[in-house]
């Protein structure tokens, strides 16, 4: 599980963090209060502040961190069930696009897993500016959504998030080309549901052997509770600036809990696991390709 701690080593502001948190910075946007840039109500008839603020963050053009790489190699190894993320960034995937889920609730865990199979291999190109860490789209799940993919808030019809790029970066609002309605980033708004894919912790979590949190407040539902959803016996490792969630108020006997800066954490993890150098030759490799690209 991992939230805007991970990002913020990359360039990326977090939501809370005073005086430097993106509610902290929402007042040139002229919005009534911070959360409103999140809000459909607001949305629907002043969709502006969010687009301008979409911009900002793609021209961003961010990379990963050694946080981002460092889950990236748990999944090289074979190590990762699945990464739950509250970001909406896109530096965790790999260059594809989520296809809609069936109804998870009606699959067994091998039909999901053939699913899954079936969901990696159907990629496309990345929409967003921001370099991905190459996490595949099976073992991802964007609890709170993403740039990738969009949809029209009028007809529903769904689009490649690349397609409202050109306008974004020009100033324009995105229409739909069928019915004119705004088209949406499928970033979940406060209200809205989340993402079908999130059911996959009715799975995942009562089969994991270990639970990682990465640098997240475990202050927003439902994302929060996912903390308690593995089995009682399963050790729980939080590294996070601050002692959070049930780490505070219910800690179990198996935690460990390692506070402070969340890259030294996982650089220290890594020493302790004798992946230093695996790690540093996989950012080596995956920056090489990076600038490459950006060339």
């Amino acid at each position: 599980m991992v939230g805007a701690g991970i990002s913020t080593p990359s360039g990326i502001p977090d939501f809370r963090s005073p005086g430097s948190g993106l509610y902290s910075n929402l007042q040139q946007y002229g919005l009534p209060y911070p959360e409103a840039i999140f809000e459909l109500a607001f949305f629907s008839h002043n969709p502006k502040p969010f687009f301008t603020l979409a911009k900002e963050l793609y021209l961003r053009s961010c990379r990963p961190n050694v946080i981002h790489y460092f889950l990236r190699l748990l999944h090289d190894k074979g190590l990762l069930q699945r990464l739950y993320t509250q970001n909406i960034d896109g530096l965790e995937r790999a260059p594809v696009i989520l296809k809609p889920i069936p109804d998870i609730m009606n699959l067994t865990y091998k039909q999901s897993a053939l699913f899954n199979h079936d969901l990696a291999a159907s990629g496309s190109p990345h929409p967003c500016a921001y370099s991905a860490s190459g996490i595949p789209a099976s073992k991802l799940v964007e609890a709170h959504g993403s740039f990738a993919s969009a949809t029209c808030t009028v007809c529903q019809r769904p689009s490649p998030g690349k397609d409202i790029w050109a306008d974004v970066t020009e100033d324009r609002i995105p229409r739909c080309p069928v019915c004119t309605g705004i088209v949406k980033p499928d970033v979940v708004f406060f209200g809205e549901a989340l993402p079908q894919r999130f059911l996959l912790h009715v799975l995942d979590f009562p089969m994991a052997d270990l639970l990682l949190i990465l640098g997240t407040s475990l202050e927003v539902e439902p994302f929060a509770s996912l903390s308690e959803a593995v089995q009682s016996s399963v050790p729980r490792l939080l590294i996070n600036r601050d002692l959070v969630g049930p780490f505070a108020w219910r800690p179990r006997s198996r935690d460990v809990v390692q506070l402070g800066d969340v890259v030294h954490g996982v650089e220290r993890l890594a020493e302790l696991l004798g992946w230093t150098q695996e790690l540093q030759d996989l950012i080596q490799q995956e920056t090489e390709k990076l600038d490459g690209r950006d060339k």
